[in-house]
């Protein structure tokens, strides 16, 4: 007899990106994270955190931190729910709305791959809609799957495409449940769908700390929706969900929009420079919107040359999965690892 659930047993457990042991020198460029430091700010408060606050449970809503977001984002601070890290965000969602096969999770694929998962551990059922070659929300397909939630990711990973608002406001008209636009890589993108949590109760925005403000580490993200979806959210999480470390040092980074804007500009320059670099090898490359390209290597090689990659010190992202099995996905570094792994690639197409 087994000592978990049916679905747990059932369930693939979902794998993160290859994080090296710390002090080890390497080019880490598979998990999407920022290639600069914090805000100098954030780690100011960092430094001078009062230990007192350790002794005391932190505010169970961070509520320091959603007035930040409030300022920062122009919305009430009452429209925000924060997690450790956007993906409790989406557990809390999973835990809260979805079940069965009646009120199953729905997303385009490839996207996220999270989202089944989370789905798996609840259960619910999972129904995932294929994009077409060129990226096209299949909005009629999505509409028809009637799900409970439905996860767009714009920007998407591992694609890089951006969602246009056009076509998320049309989505957001048509489902009967809730619609979850997750904006994890936004502040490397051209827009966001920030004004249409004002045009629909049913509508949640997910954002991090993780990629725009280089807060991977610290696990802070947070939801934008209106007070009466939140409700039902604010009983599904847990009650300390967020450490004061987290409310302190993440509320100072959004306080600093101006460094995290600069920051963002920076990747996207390296972003442009990537792609006509690996174009230039015979990758085909498509335009991304977040802080990683998705790239097809020439000769359908792709996994060799992942692991020939990983051999020099450079790690990419490499999914074994249907559609992506062969194109790599790269995260932005910084101008001198890009150029390091370029000539990497180089001798080993050579």
């Amino acid at each position: 007899m087994s000592y978990f659930r049916p679905a747990i047993d059932a369930m693939t457990g979902y794998v993160p990106g290859e994080q090296p042991p710390v002090g080890i020198k390497i080019i880490k460029l598979n998990t999407n994270e920022n290639p600069y430091p914090p805000s100098p700010h954030a780690m100011e408060v960092l430094r001078n955190f009062d230990p007192e606050r350790l002794r005391r449970y932190p505010d169970p809503f961070a509520r320091e931190f959603c007035q930040a977001v409030s300022d920062a984002l122009g919305i009430p601070a009452d429209w925000v729910i924060v997690g450790n890290g956007s993906d409790d965000v989406l557990n809390v969602l999973v835990r809260a709305c979805a079940e069965g096969s009646d009120r199953p999770v729905v997303y385009p694929t490839p996207t996220y791959v999270l989202y089944p998962t989370l789905a798996a551990m609840q259960p619910a059922k999972v129904i995932e809609i294929p994009y077409s070659n060129d990226f096209q929300l299949p909005i009629a397909d999505l509409v028809a799957a009637k799900g409970a939630i439905t996860f767009i990711a714009s920007p998407n990973s591992p694609s890089g495409h951006l969602v246009p608002l056009a076509d998320l406001r049309s989505l957001a008209q048509q489902v009967t449940g809730v619609l979850a636009i997750d904006e994890a890589y936004v502040d490397f993108a051209e827009s966001s769908a920030l004004p249409l949590v004002q045009e629909f109760d049913h509508v949640i925005i997910l954002r991090t700390l993780s990629k725009g403000y280089s807060l991977a580490g610290l696990r802070m993200g947070f939801g934008v929706a209106n007070p009466k979806l939140l409700a039902g959210l604010f009983k599904v999480k847990d009650s300390y969900n967020i450490d004061a470390i987290a409310t302190a040092v993440g509320t100072a980074a959004i306080r600093d929009q101006t460094y995290k804007n600069d920051c963002a500009a920076k990747v996207k320059l390296s972003r442009a420079k990537l792609t006509t670099d690996l174009k230039h090898l015979g990758f085909n490359v498509l335009e991304s919107q977040g802080n990683f390209v998705l790239a097809t290597p020439p000769a359908a090689q792709a996994e060799a040359l992942y692991l020939a990659l990983k051999e020099r010190g450079i790690l990419v992202r490499y999914f074994k999965q249907l559609g992506l099995a062969d194109k790599l996905r790269i995260s932005v570094g910084t101008d001198e690892e890009n150029q390091i792994l370029i000539e990497a690639l180089v001798s080993l197409l050579a």
